[in-house]
């Protein structure tokens, strides 16, 4: 059986696909732009039907991430590492180890243009790992003096981003009394409903793990099964699980005002901006919403102000966001077409200014 590559344009610097020698899993590297500094973006370990689909992946996420770097204002470019697990696979400790390895090796030879960082399927611990291979990784443990687990400045930055969108459709920024449908109970999605639930949000939440209902109970918030969320009511709905999942179908049935979230690739398609525009249902852009991370990985790895500074500049991400409703609204395009502006300004200064100046 022939497999078509589920690949998008290729826009990128450099790409290296290879069989780790250690632990023979295919690992991708896509280095998207350093045309901002270094390109920063984390290691997915995941499940993938073949290893072509976690290429169209990188090669995806990457370019996200020069969108996400160069709108958040950091110097930093867009780059993203993927490791394919085959259908059925589970990783003992010696083969997961052998894994990261593998990728600190091929990060390595990306010569300091690409620095990588934990992510889906990956852990803090595992970068450790990757620091035996190479130097270019931020996100170590604090145990090991690095700046540790980002899902806290992540969540950060989307609650603040939520808080501008409450204000654009209602008039307030305050959540107690709104309805807010949580898709995806990860460690973004089970802090950011934690700090609603606590603030008198009225919740609906749920999560592919039933697990995560027992969250749910202990908040006091409506769980539905997967697949139905979007159908409740609610002022702001908010991906926090996988991409993908605002589709033509779920657009066209959603329930909800608003779209702000942590989930990478929410849009099935880029058109689901203009058919959300079309139902009056305003899009926080997730590349915006959800930087507050990879904004705290990169200026404590720079030593650019003290944490608490730092975490002031993810707060900020609020005002963005409110800046970008704004353009859209003044322009009378999406918030989308805003945000991807707002990154292509940026990446042109650096394209027209010679290096070293």
């Amino acid at each position: 059986m022939t497999h078509t590559l589920p690949l998008p344009d290729l826009t990128h610097e450099r790409v290296e696909v290879t069989t780790g020698p250690r632990s023979g899993l295919v690992i991708t590297v896509a280095l998207h732009s350093s045309a901002l500094g270094s390109a920063l973006g984390g290691a997915r370990l995941w499940t993938y039907p073949h290893w072509s689909d976690a290429v169209g992946d990188a090669l995806r996420l990457s370019a996200a991430m020069t969108l996400k770097n160069a709108a958040a204002g950091l110097d930093a470019g867009g780059g993203k590492s993927v490791i394919a697990l085959p259908p059925g696979t589970v990783l003992d400790d010696e083969r997961r180890r052998a894994a990261f390895l593998d990728l600190g090796d091929a990060v390595e030879r990306m010569g300091g243009l690409y620095r990588t960082a934990e992510d889906v399927g990956s852990t803090t611990d595992d970068m450790l790992t990757v620091s035996e291979r190479t130097a270019h990784v931020v996100g170590l443990p604090d145990s090991a003096g690095g700046s540790g687990e980002p899902a806290g400045p992540t969540s950060l930055g989307v609650y603040e981003s939520l808080r501008a969108t409450l204000e654009r459709i209602t008039g307030t920024a305050d959540p107690a009394g709104r309805r807010i449908t949580i898709s995806g109970l990860g460690q973004v999605g089970s802090r950011l409903a934690v700090r609603l639930a606590a603030e008198g949000a009225e919740l609906t939440v749920t999560d592919v793990n039933p697990a995560k209902r027992d969250l749910a109970t202990e908040l006091g918030a409506m769980w539905v099964e997967p697949g139905g969320e979007h159908l409740v009511p609610a002022d702001v709905f908010v991906p926090a699980g996988i991409g993908g999942v605002l589709h033509d179908e779920v657009i066209d049935a959603l329930a909800a005002r608003a779209v702000c979230g942590p989930a990478n690739n929410p849009l099935a398609d880029r058109e689901g901006a203009e058919r959300l525009a079309a139902r009056g249902i305003l899009y926080a852009p997730d590349f915006v919403v959800n930087a507050g991370g990879v904004i705290y990985l990169d200026l404590e790895a720079k030593h650019r102000g003290s944490r608490a500074e730092i975490m002031d500049r993810v707060a900020g991400i609020g005002d963005v966001v409110r800046s970008i409703f704004d353009d859209a609204a003044a322009h009378g395009i999406t918030p989308l077409d805003a945000a991807e502006q707002r990154a292509a300004r940026r990446l042109r200064a650096a394209a027209a200014t010679p290096v070293g100046v």
